[in-house]
């Protein structure tokens, strides 16, 4: 998560992936909402920089990335599942 430190971090991947499990209608752990909101966000703002050459900044901005990111994470594992 660019900007944020390592407490920063683990709130916004667990908000992020707290939000994301209620967009997505899933049930998951605290440290999994955490896992995902974290790698989520990290993935997204690699795709974001790759594509778009910036990501977004701050708290806000990475919360946003991250439930992007956890909610594609959790859609993917989904997809994995049913094949």
């Amino acid at each position: 998560m660019e900007g944020l430190g390592w407490l920063a971090a683990i709130i916004v991947g667990a908000l992020a992936g707290w939000i994301a499990e209620k967009i997505m209608k899933s049930d998951h752990s605290l440290i999994l909402n955490i896992v995902l909101g974290i790698i989520g966000a990290l993935v997204m703002n690699f795709l974001l920089v790759t594509l778009l050459g910036a990501t977004l900044g701050g708290w806000i901005g990475q919360l946003i990335v991250g439930v992007l990111g956890a909610c594609t994470l959790i859609a993917l594992g989904r997809m994995l599942r049913r094949a």
